[in-house]
């Protein structure tokens, strides 16, 4: 009898082509099929069976993040947030780190997907299914010419906000303790990106949009409310997580929820340190899954763009995980939903397919 193979895992957020446009753009794609230092690359992943996921395109903030870090090793930090980025300077740092995504699938190291069937297809032939998603929508332009331009390139998934505030709304500070009930939510132009994303069928990302901005787009968009990486604000009352209320709207738009590995959203104390055992994440998903339901709970890394459990420092160590998963008592067809298909089904319903 042939071993059964373990579910690829899709994630629901990684920041991997932030780290190659820092090291060089284009010119660093190489390094993504040799080798890196960083969270994911080919080799990686294929020792992790890591299936692919959400690729963010963010534009970055002068931030000193060896500094941020520190300060979210506190028992309590409260960090403020960077002033909000002009269109003409976010737009060409979207289009480098578009071009190394499309560079990254012309070297043939992932697939660029724009349907749930591409994704289907890239997993069952061990290929890296990637979605070009935009963390800060700072480079769209009040008129949404940039969204049409960039939804016929391959985008298929996009946040309003990254905490920092856009024309489109505001998002969250790092801050804890905190409710995410801080601030007003989405201007009248984040409306529009709403209805326009609805139409063309681009989702939405919730996760670093404040309160106000969540009620605002669970008022006025038509698809699943989903947070590609967020975790359970009654675990750890981190700004950044997600209120039990918040995860019933989510569970009553037939949406998703996928589990964030930074340390600073899964610690009940809040702090960026390292030191979390695997059964913390275990703690979360119990609760996202007796709220949501076992459909609408998957895994949101946040790879290369945060500090994570020790165990889990590259996505090589994902077979830690599905091992924990399994002691735990998570039966195969949870594990497979948790893994991929609860983002397969979210995201054919989003697409509208």
């Amino acid at each position: 009898m042939q071993p059964q193979k373990v579910p690829a895992i899709f994630d629901g957020h990684n920041d991997v082509l932030l780290k190659l446009f820092r090291a060089g753009g284009v010119s660093a794609s190489e390094t993504f099929l040799a080798g890196r230092e960083g969270a994911i690359d080919l080799q990686s992943a294929k020792a992790g069976g890591f299936g692919g996921g959400f690729f963010a395109v963010y534009v970055p903030s002068p931030v000193d993040l060896e500094l941020k870090f520190k300060q979210m090793t506190q028992a309590s930090y409260d960090l403020p947030l960077p002033d909000p980025i002009d269109w003409e300077d976010a737009y060409p740092v979207v289009m480098a780190q578009t071009a190394i995504l499309f560079d990254l699938e012309r070297r043939g190291a992932l697939n660029v997907c724009r349907s749930a069937d591409d994704i289907r297809s890239a997993l069952a032939n061990d290929q890296i299914a990637a979605i070009f998603h935009i963390e800060g929508a700072e480079a769209i332009d009040p008129d949404l010419h940039t969204l049409e331009v960039l939804y016929q390139a391959g985008l298929r998934s996009i946040g309003p906000v990254w905490s920092r505030e856009t024309i489109f709304g505001h998002g969250v500070p790092f801050r804890y303790p905190s409710s995410p009930d801080i601030g007003p939510g989405l201007s009248d132009h984040g409306l529009r990106l709403v209805r326009r994303c609805n139409e063309l069928g681009i989702m939405i990302d919730l996760s670093h949009l404040n309160a106000a901005g969540f009620w605002d787009v669970a008022r006025h968009s038509v698809k699943p409310l989903v947070a590609t990486h967020s975790n359970a604000h009654a675990i750890c009352p981190h700004s950044r997580n997600l209120t039990d209320d918040q995860l019933a709207a989510i569970r009553e738009s037939d949406g998703m929820v996928g589990l964030n590995f930074a340390v600073a959203f899964l610690r009940d104390d809040g702090r960026m340190l390292a030191d979390v055992p695997l059964e913390q994440m275990l703690r979360h998903l119990d609760h996202l899954i007796e709220k949501l339901g076992e459909d609408r709970v998957g895994l949101g890394s946040d790879y290369d763009g945060a500090v994570v459990p020790q165990d889990l420092v590259t996505c090589a160590g994902l077979p830690k995980l599905r091992q924990a998963m399994a002691r735990h008592g998570y039966s195969d067809a949870l594990m497979t939903k948790l893994c991929h298909a609860n983002w397969l089904r979210v995201l054919q319903k989003t697409w509208g397919e």
